[in-house]
């Protein structure tokens, strides 16, 4: 894959190291202020939990997600897992008190965390240890999951049905959910925002392929 000119990591770095130049309309590279397209990429920093949106060149430098790095870019890949159980009650016990949730690994904390959609945006809702860690053992598929910049995107059917799970990139969930704080209505979002999920669970599914260990 090419780069555009000014796009190396060399170019990138000295960029930064100047500083910002003044920023005129439209969107911008938040690490060099270039100009970026509507389409663009992010990175998260790790310690504020922000994302961050990025220029292709700011973004290849955070690509190592080995790497121990204050920042690290959000991948682009969308996996499904058809076999995804859940038992009788589990959900209850991860005291999450709507349908649908994200899941991520926070490595700052040292622990995965949930956030839920409400009128107000995403709710963050520690989880019981315990709990999870039943339903990880009960998913062995689930350890594909990177820290910081992937979630596991669970919806649990009203009326009863298989549970849906996804691992998506993280930057989803925040649009998901800040398309769904215009659309919220009452304690479990309404007929717009139960269409508004439809739709996006449909694009993630056309997305995704099987999540596979080996």
């Amino acid at each position: 894959m090419t780069q555009q000119a000014g796009g190396s990591p060399l170019a990138v770095l000295r960029r930064i190291a100047k500083g910002p130049p003044k920023v005129a309309a439209g969107e911008r590279c938040e690490m060099c202020a270039v100009p970026i397209q509507a389409e663009h990429q992010h990175v998260v920093s790790i310690e504020s939990r922000q994302l961050m949106c990025t220029c292709r060149g700011c973004y290849l430098l955070f690509s190592d997600q080995h790497a121990t790095l204050r920042y690290r870019a959000v991948p682009e890949r969308y996996l499904s897992f058809p076999d995804f159980a859940l038992a009788p009650g589990r959900w209850d016990a991860l005291e999450i008190p709507v349908a649908l949730a994200f899941f991520f690994h926070n490595s700052a904390m040292g622990r995965t965390v949930a956030f839920y959609p409400g009128p107000a945006g995403a709710t963050e809702s520690e989880l019981p240890l315990d709990v999870w860690n039943d339903v990880c053992a009960e998913n062995p598929a689930l350890a594909l999951l990177l820290p910081d910049v992937e979630a596991l995107l669970i919806r649990v059917p009203e009326r009863g049905g298989d549970p849906e799970c996804y691992l998506v990139p993280i930057d989803a969930c925040y649009q998901l959910v800040g398309s769904l704080r215009k659309v919220w209505r009452g304690f479990d979002g309404g007929q717009d925002a139960r269409r508004e999920i439809d739709s996006f669970f449909a694009d993630v599914a056309g997305r995704s392929r099987v999540a596979r260990l080996s």
